[in-house]
């Protein structure tokens, strides 16, 4: 074997087990592995996760914040109109930099997939995709990493955009993004949405779109979203983020939408973070939290996933990146705090994930890939309270990072 995961804690099981690698697959999971690997890991009764997902994230806009303006609304269109400011010099190499950067933070928290968001328009051209796509060939040893070609200014608003997006996918990235909701009229919304499946089938790709991320309840593209995608047989294929307009509908339209999302298979993508800052900036007290309704969803059944949508840019200030902060935050918003509710929270960052991403060989059994994180807690519940230094990191078979740091009290 290559490695060895000794004593290590899995969700919802009682007792230790042994996690045997040989390459980058799985070979054993058991009370004791057999002979020794090349390289011994004790998780001393740490739990132990399958690698962790990060599926929104605007990679091409992190750290922005230590050297653009300050956004003094708050606001989403003060972001939108700092970033385009900065954007228009875009050099690959140097966004290239900043991802790295941060991709290594995420990694060393523990995550093994990323979803990266690149504006691509007329005002920044494919200059954001080709540095992601720069960073995605530095980076690739130590995760995976899909680019997402994401219309900011909008398609039709932006004439031009729908060529670079044709664009963006012959040079490599691998979602169509959408911003439907961004458009001027509900019309123009809905044309965005069928350029977006229109550039999918011709390239068979996925789409990820930011959907109804304003605090206008009479905002529809996530209804005209999950219908096209049940027209279009895409079922699995799609996925929203944010959506915050659901908090604002009444509950008869909201539980409609929920019930067509889960019919759909659309992935809904909740980034508490982004929503608790940006959403409601216009409300008198009591203001909104403005995330999807979380809970209505899982019941019916939809996927749900949690993200860290921006590190340090005009959009948050903050963001490590870490996903059990994004679980920790969703747990809180969302008020999955009941036993079973904290593990719904921990499926968001895991097993939803990798659902939305349609990476089918997840997990922690005999055959499955090698991706592993010793958390360096013993239980979900541990993990999402104490936030703790991710022990070893382990991706395709390969340890690609450990914590050494420690913290004692001196006497």
């Amino acid at each position: 074997m290559d490695i060895v995961v000794r004593n290590a804690k899995l969700r919802c099981q009682q007792g230790t087990v042994d996690i045997a690698i040989a390459k980058d697959r799985i070979v054993s999971v058991g009370p004791k592995a057999d002979g020794k690997g090349a390289l011994e890991i004790d998780a001393a009764g740490s739990l132990v996760l399958p690698g962790m997902f990060n599926l929104h994230f605007h990679a091409d806009k992190s750290l922005l914040g230590a050297v653009m303006r300050p956004n003094l609304s708050g606001t989403l269109p003060e972001a939108i109109e700092i970033t385009n400011e900065f954007k228009r010099s875009y050099d690959p190499a140097e966004v290239a930099a900043r991802t790295l950067q941060v991709l290594e933070a995420g990694v060393k928290n523990g995550t093994t997939f990323f979803r990266l968001f690149a504006d691509v328009g007329t005002i920044g051209g494919l200059r954001a995709a080709q540095g992601l796509l720069l960073a995605r060939e530095k980076f690739s040893r130590y995760c995976d990493i899909e680019v997402v070609a994401f219309p900011q200014e909008g398609i039709v608003r932006d004439p031009g955009a729908a060529e670079l997006l044709e664009e963006a996918m012959k040079q490599g990235c691998d979602i169509v993004g959408g911003l439907p909701w961004y458009e001027y009229t509900d019309a123009e919304a809905r044309e965005h949405v069928d350029i977006c499946f229109e550039i999918a089938k011709r390239h068979d790709r996925d789409i990820h779109m930011l959907v109804d991320d304003t605090d206008d309840e009479n905002s529809r593209s996530l209804e005209y979203l999950a219908r096209k995608t049940m027209r279009e047989d895409f079922h699995g294929r799609v996925a929203a983020s944010h959506c915050g307009a659901m908090a604002a509908y009444n509950d008869v339209y909201a539980a409609k939408i929920v019930d067509m999302v889960a019919t759909a298979g659309v992935t809904i993508s909740c980034n508490a973070h982004i929503n608790l800052v940006c959403s409601a900036r216009l409300d008198r007290e009591p203001k909104r939290r403005g995330i999807v309704r979380v809970k209505e969803l899982l019941a019916r059944g939809a996927n749900v996933v949690t993200s860290q949508d921006d590190v340090n840019d005009p959009y948050y200030p903050f963001g490590k990146p870490d996903p059990l902060e994004c679980v920790s935050m969703i747990a809180h918003v969302a008020q999955l705090t009941l036993p079973h509710e904290l593990e719904q929270a921990m499926d968001m960052v895991t097993d939803n994930a990798a659902k939305a991403a349609r990476v089918t060989d997840y997990g922690i059994a005999a055959g499955k890939r090698a991706d592993l994180v010793v958390v360096g807690a013993p239980s979900v519940h541990e993990a999402i309270r104490l936030q703790p230094l991710r022990r070893h990191v382990i991706k395709n078979g390969r340890e690609v990072a450990r914590s050494v740091v420690s913290q004692e009290l001196v006497t």
